[in-house]
Order: structure tokens, then sequence, then C-alpha cells
């Protein structure tokens, strides 16, 4: 006789009635308990304890004695309380549903909470992440008998107005399909087809667990060549980032992270925003919360949050879901990858994850290293950061992660053991200047301190787009390189003092960095800044170096050159000139040609 399963699931993250409890607490320490009669559950297993059914993770195994670290405030519970197991790890719900949601770090949905107790989580509260009642419509792609791998497409549904969501052949399936859903509407827990392999027949459900400390597996990973087109010029010219990289933007307080963070998950060409707030201020957290909602998706005119997954994780709740929002959402992230979307995740901040392992570490009463953090901080940022990545799924459709961490150093010290041991397992970073930022220049990334790795993988994307794309990134960045070393001399003997072409080269340092680097985020034409446009303004500035050098070594003065009537409209071509307008670059370019070709005939 055929045996027959009810889930899709691999076995260890079978979701099951919780047996009677098998253990007591022992010892209570803040997030973490002691337990007893522990022998039958798993390293990372999930168990609830106490009376109030509270929920924790195994973390330490010692005989019958189990170390757990409890996601919710423990007061109350006390030694001789029962504790139960799951038989699952920590996993999150992943199906349809997920956008525009609001969870915290173990994925309970605050807005259900807020309904129901107000603005206060109340404990042991455990509101099903995904709303089992809500109708979806289901168009199948697969028929009955077809033999299907995993990865495979086997329907979907329209989640939002700009997603679709694809239900996939779960990862460790593979089979015949069988009683395939005609198409319909459906719940989350409706069967939607059977897969019957050599063992037995699986039914296939929209949703499904996943532990959140495993990846998901997928076919390989492919080589990164597209840019995340972020729409910031210091960013897209100077330090891109590409589709699937990693990148860190540590800078101390007020310089800018959770703003430039914003504007990249506004702006960036990812088609779905995962945005984790990790341990930061209530206040800025609310901030989030109230603006995102009301942000406008520059591609469909809708609200932004119909592609966008926020995890609130503030530094007043629990420290142990601190540390595993991070896991929740690299999760979610790689859910809608394997669907074939370019995913970006935004994580603010990884240092506050990071003063989590710290304080669960000296809770555990372990050797601490340096600062205090435990030993083994650097392969935690190393195992988080390695989910990204730019990935031929199993189902082999093109698919990506990119992960963008700020990091929050004490007093904007980056030889921090949180900023350095992050420096090593990212390819992009973009270090935050507190001078830029009481200077009112935004995005406040520093050129001398920042540097990205991927500019030989994207620039053929760009010289697609501009031959020279390269020469004239490289003759800009030299030339506010440039910049410092004469700035030093100018304090010592005054810049009158210097030559005209090293007095030139501050003056052009100081118009890219008016007209090229700094980005009004208010602006409607400069908030964003397409990549044509970007070209078509590093033409005029390059060409305008070029034309300026060349008449001082003729004999012209850079007082002339200063009262050149196109230097303003170059000065405010960002704001002036749209995105839709370039043709009118050209034509700027084309009278900052006339205006000193006219200069130069005067010296003959």
């Amino acid at each position: 006789m055929e045996k027959t399963t009810t889930t899709a699931e691999p076995p260890h993250v079978t979701p099951a009635s919780p047996p009677p409890p098998t253990g007591e607490i022992v010892r209570v320490n803040g997030p973490v308990v002691e337990a007893r009669g522990m022998r039958r559950v798993g390293m990372y297993e999930v168990v609830e304890t106490g009376h109030l059914r509270l929920i924790a993770e195994v973390i330490r195994l010692h005989d019958d004695i189990a170390t757990l670290q409890v996601y919710e405030e423990t007061s109350g519970l006390m030694p001789g309380q029962p504790v139960f197991p799951t038989g699952r790890p920590l996993s999150v719900r992943l199906g349809p549903g997920l956008l525009g949601n609001i969870y915290d770090g173990i994925q309970r949905p605050l807005r259900n909470i807020a309904e129901a107790s107000g603005f206060t989580i109340g404990r042991g509260q455990k509101p099903p992440p995904l709303e089992a009642l809500r109708q979806w419509h289901f168009v199948p792609a697969a028929q009955n008998g077809e033999s299907v791998k995993p990865g495979q497409l086997l329907g979907t549904v329209q989640e939002t107005y700009s997603i679709e969501h694809r239900i996939l052949v779960p990862p460790h399936l593979r089979g015949a399909v069988g009683n395939m859903m005609a198409a319909g509407d459906c719940t989350i827990e409706t069967v939607l087809c059977t897969i019957a392999d050599e063992q037995a027949t699986h039914q296939v459900t929209p949703a499904v667990y996943w532990p959140v400390r495993t990846a998901r597996p997928v076919q390989r990973h492919r080589a990164m060549q597209a840019p995340l087109v972020t729409g910031q010029r210091v960013i897209d010219t100077f330090f891109p980032i590409a589709v699937g990289g990693t990148a860190a933007i540590p800078g101390g307080f007020g310089t800018g992270k959770t703003m430039t963070q914003h504007a990249l998950a506004k702006w960036c060409s990812a088609d779905i925003i995962v945005y984790i707030g990790c341990g930061e201020r209530g206040n800025e957290m609310t901030e989030v919360l109230r603006e995102f909602p009301e942000l406008i998706d520059p591609r469909t005119g809708r609200s932004l949050m119909e592609r966008t997954i926020l995890i609130a994780n503030t530094s007043n709740m629990p420290v142990a879901a601190r540390e595993v929002s991070i896991y929740t959402g690299i999760t979610l992230a790689e859910y809608y990858r394997d669907m074939g979307y370019e995913v970006a995740v935004m994580a603010d901040s990884t240092s506050r994850w990071a003063e989590a392992l710290r304080e669960l570490s000296g809770r555990l009463e372990e050797m601490p290293a340096d600062e205090g953090f435990p030993a083994y901080l650097p392969s935690r940022l190393a195992e988080f950061y390695e989910r990204a990545g730019n990935v031929e799924t199993l189902g082999g459709e093109p698919g990506s992660v990119s992960i963008v961490g700020a990091v929050s150093p004490p007093g904007g010290d980056f030889s921090e053991p949180v900023t350095q041991h992050t420096s090593r397992f990212i390819r992009c970073f973009w270090a935050l200047d507190r001078d830029l930022a009481n200077a009112r220049h935004y995005p406040a990334i520093s050129w001398l301190n920042s540097y990205s790795e991927y500019i030989p993988d994207v620039q053929d994307w760009w010289r697609r787009r501009h031959a020279a794309w390269r020469d004239y990134r490289d003759q800009l960045i030299r030339i506010l390189q440039d910049e410092v070393r004469l700035q030093r001399i100018a304090k010592l003997v005054g810049p009158d003092a210097l030559p005209d072409d090293q007095r030139l080269t501050l003056f052009i340092a100081e118009l890219v960095k008016n007209a090229y680097l700094q980005q009004n985020s208010f602006d409607p034409a400069d908030m964003f800044c397409s990549p044509d446009k970007q070209i078509g303004m590093l033409k005029i500035l390059a060409g305008f170096r070029q034309r300026a050098e060349k008449l001082i070594d003729s004999g012209g003065t850079l007082a002339a050159i200063r009262e050149l009537p196109c230097l303003d409209k170059i000065t405010r071509m960002k704001q002036n000139i749209l995105n839709e307008q370039l043709p009118q670059l050209d034509e700027l370019y084309e009278r900052m040609n006339l205006e000193f070709d006219e200069l130069e005939r005067r010296l003959i």
C-alpha cells in the first residue's frame, strides 16, 4: 500500500503538534534558560518554555541539560515550569502574503498583534505569519503525469499588483505530478497537487516552512556582470555594487546610514526589498514603519510596500530575537530569489546584531574576544554575507540576493571589531564621513575611504552604454584624490600661492563635488539619476577638465574659466535636466565647447 505524507517540507522542518512537555526549567539568566530532561531534543530545535509557552531555541546540549535562548521577555519564568518541544528548528513560513507585511525577528506579524492587543506585544502571542483564510487565484503551470524536479514551476498566484508569486517544487522533491488543481481560488493550506517519488506521495501546498539558519540550495553561482543600479551617483559611478553583491555602510551617529538605505530601498533596481531594522532606536524604526507604506514605487506608481517586507526589532525588544532577525530576513530573501527575482536586503544595523551576540555570549559565560565580542563573531558575519549571490536557481532561472549592511561603530571608529570583520567579507565599502554630513553634503560617502571591488565586473555593462565610461570615472576620481594633497599644501602656503594648474585642480574638484557627488533626496529631479544621465554628466565634467587644462597650458587664466556662462548651468544640471531630457545634456556639452573655443580664440 502506498504511503502518503501531508507535507512538502524536508523531514527536519515538518510542522507537528507539540508533544507533551519533556523537560523542566532549572535556571533562568535573562534570555538564557537551562532545562533538564531534554535528551530527546536536538540542537537548534524550537521549544516552548513555561506556562505561557514562550518561544525559545536550543543552543547547547550536555547530557540531559539543554541551554535555551528565549525570544521573548522571561519575567515570571522560574525553575520547575515545563518545557514543550516542537520537533523542528527555528523556521519561517514561506508563501503568498509575505509582501507588504511587517514582522518581528521571529516572524510574528506586528500589525495583527497591534490589532489584537494594542501596541504592546503580549508575551506568548504567536499569531500565524500568513493569513490562513485569504483567497489567492491559482494558475497551474504543470500537468498531471508530468515529471518534475526541485525548483520547477508548479503554478502562480498574483501576490501584489507587480509581483507574481511562483509556487515551485520543494528543494527535496522530484517525481510525477498528480491531482493538479485546476485554475481557481485557494488558500495557503489548499493541496495544489501531489508529487509521487520512490518512497511516498507528497502533498504540495502554497505555504512551506524553512529553517532560518539553513541556506536554501541553488544550482550554481553565476558571474556578477551587471550593477545594482541605485540612482545615487557616488555609488553607481565611483563605488558600484553588482547584482548579487555585498556592501557595508559604516558611519557614526548622524552620518546618514538609515537615510542612504532608505534611498537604496526606494530606487535600487531590485524587484523585492527586505528591510531589517535590527536593534535600532524605537523612534527611528517608527519613522521607517510610517514612511515606507507612504512611499510611492517609481515603477508602478503604487505603494512601495507591495514589493517590500519589513522586519522590525527595536533596541527594547528581546535581545535573542534581535540576534535571529537577520537570519529571518535573509531566508525570506532567498525564497523570492528562488522564484527568479532580484532581491535586495537592507540590514540596519549589523552592529546591533553583533551586540546581541555579545550579550548572549556573556550570559553563556563564554570566553570573550576583542572588545567582549565572542570569538565566533567573524564566522557568523561570514555566514550572513555569504548567503548573498547571483545564482542559477534549482529551476534554472537567474536570481540574486544583494546585501547592504549598515555598521554603527561607536564614535565612528572604523577600527572596531564589527567594522573590521565586516570588511573581510564584503567587496563594497561605503564609508560615511562626519565632516561631509556636518557640511550637509549627502550622501556623505567619503571618496577617499570607500572602495568597490566590483568595478571590473560591471565596467562592460557601463561600456555598452558609453565606451569611455571607465575613462571618465577614473579622471574624476584622480581629481578628487589630487585635491587632498593640494589642500594640505594650500593650508601651509595659502591657495593664492599655488600655480594656476593646481588651483584649477582644486576648482574642478569642488565642481565635481557640487555638480555630481552631492545629491538632493528631496528634489524630484535629483533624487534618482538614471545611468544614461550619469554618463552624460560625466562626459560634461571630464570634457570641462580637459578643455580647462588645455586652456591653462596655452596661457589662459583660471579667472577667465570661472567666468564662463556655461559654468552655472553645469553646476545646476543635476536639478534642471530631467532623466528624460538627455538631449539637453548634449546641448550643454556643445555649448561648453563653443565657449572654450571662444576663449582660445582670444588667446591667439
